[in-house]
């Protein structure tokens, strides 16, 4: 088997966790080879956020370094050895090439744990030693810088910038500093202050475009159109002696009684309407129209078989008439427009599809009703033009 054996950052992005003592311990995990006797073995490496390593058995951090450096966990293959993938397939190599050596494997492990714990990692301390130096150039903190960058597994320096075109060039020279020689392309060369006076302005300049686009607005305005940090509840509310002259946020429920024309019906509310539109009897939906409360509408159309394809459909009929509720009732529709950009969550404890109860929910009539503002938004837009 020719070609190249990869154990690159690119596989490590999965999640696993272990159970200690009813404890959730948080983990990643990466493909790696195990060595045992003549074969090697393709298999995980399970990294946890306490420090221990699974491979073929739990150890601790300094034990893993002790399976890299016996081999047991292998960045060397043999030409022309015996390889195994478990119950898959097996295979011999030929002309192996391993990407990594126990100390960038061990590199790459050390800042999986960081990141299960939520610390900086070996190239985010790098970053924060540069911020030190760049606002004091002393060489103290110069050391400082080059004990970070080197600290950084070797392959992954290159990545430190996020700059596929400088790559780490500036920041190997800030860290060499005038005088010392430093390689580039397979070449010495001596750091001038010319060369570290421009090092220290592409940061300068990285920071200056960092922060404009932090700063940036999108042409057509801000990535999230809805405040998702601030909600409106939309309350499910019985009056059992009619609804109050002044309902509020109530007026966006279905049951208030707002009369819809849809086509040739005529409807209390938007829920009768939509439990009318909903059963395939004509005659069972003129019943509907006249039952006295939304409940009932409910309640009738529940006991009646519903059109075919109906719960494919019924997101864009109840869209319909949300817009013909709001279009029809002017005053009602500033109430909704009155929201501004707040998200709108509809209380249901009848439906989990249409509004949300407790932790569970879709909320689809909140997205509606949001749908229908914007829509509302966009008239008075172009009554303007």
């Amino acid at each position: 088997m020719a070609g190249t054996a990869n154990l690159s950052t690119v596989a490590i992005r999965r999640r696993t966790w272990r159970n200690v003592d009813g404890e959730r311990i948080e983990g990643t995990w990466r493909h790696a080879f195990i060595r045992n006797g003549a074969t090697y073995f393709l298999t995980d490496l399970l990294i946890y956020a306490d420090g221990m390593v699974d491979c073929w058995g739990l150890v601790t951090l300094e034990e893993f370094a002790g399976k890299l450096e016996s081999g047991w966990v292998a960045t060397d293959l043999a030409d022309g050895a015996q390889a195994s993938a478990h119950h898959l397939a097996s295979w011999r190599f030929t002309e192996p090439h391993m990407w990594l050596s126990p100390e960038m494997l061990l590199g790459e492990v050390r800042d999986d744990i960081d990141e299960l714990n939520g610390r900086p990692d070996s190239t985010a301390r790098c970053l924060a030693a540069l911020g030190a130096f760049r606002g004091q150039p002393t060489e103290e903190h110069r050391a400082a810088l080059r004990e970070a960058y080197e600290a950084i597994p070797e392959h992954l320096r290159i990545y430190a910038l996020g700059d596929q075109d400088s790559k780490d060039w500036p920041l190997r020279v800030l860290v060499a500093g005038p005088g010392h020689r430093i390689e580039r392309h397979g070449e010495d060369a001596v750091v001038t202050e010319d060369m570290h006076a421009a090092a220290l302005d592409y940061f300068t300049e990285r920071e200056q475009q960092h922060q404009r686009y932090a700063d940036r607005t999108p042409t057509d305005g801000v990535t999230e159109s809805v405040e998702t940090n601030v909600s409106v509840l939309i309350n499910q509310v019985v009056f059992p002696h009619g609804w109050p002259q002044d309902s509020g946020i109530l007026v966006l429920r279905n049951e208030f009684p707002a009369p819809v024309t849809v086509g040739e019906l005529t409807c209390p509310t938007v829920t009768h309407a939509y439990w009318a539109l909903a059963v395939a009897d004509e005659g069972q939906q003129a019943e509907i129209l006249r039952t006295d409360t939304p409940y009932a509408a409910q309640q009738l159309a529940e006991s009646s078989p519903l059109r075919d394809g109906w719960a494919q459909a019924r997101t864009a009929i109840m869209a319909d008439l949300l817009r013909a509720k709001f279009n029809q009732h002017p005053g009602l529709a500033e109430v909704l427009t009155s929201t501004g950009a707040t998200r709108l969550i509809y209380i249901e404890m009848g439906s989990t599809f249409w509004g949300e109860y407790g932790l569970e929910g879709r909320n689809w009539m909140g997205r509606l009703l949001e749908l229908v503002r914007a829509e509302l938004a966009v008239s008075k837009l172009t009554m303007g033009l």
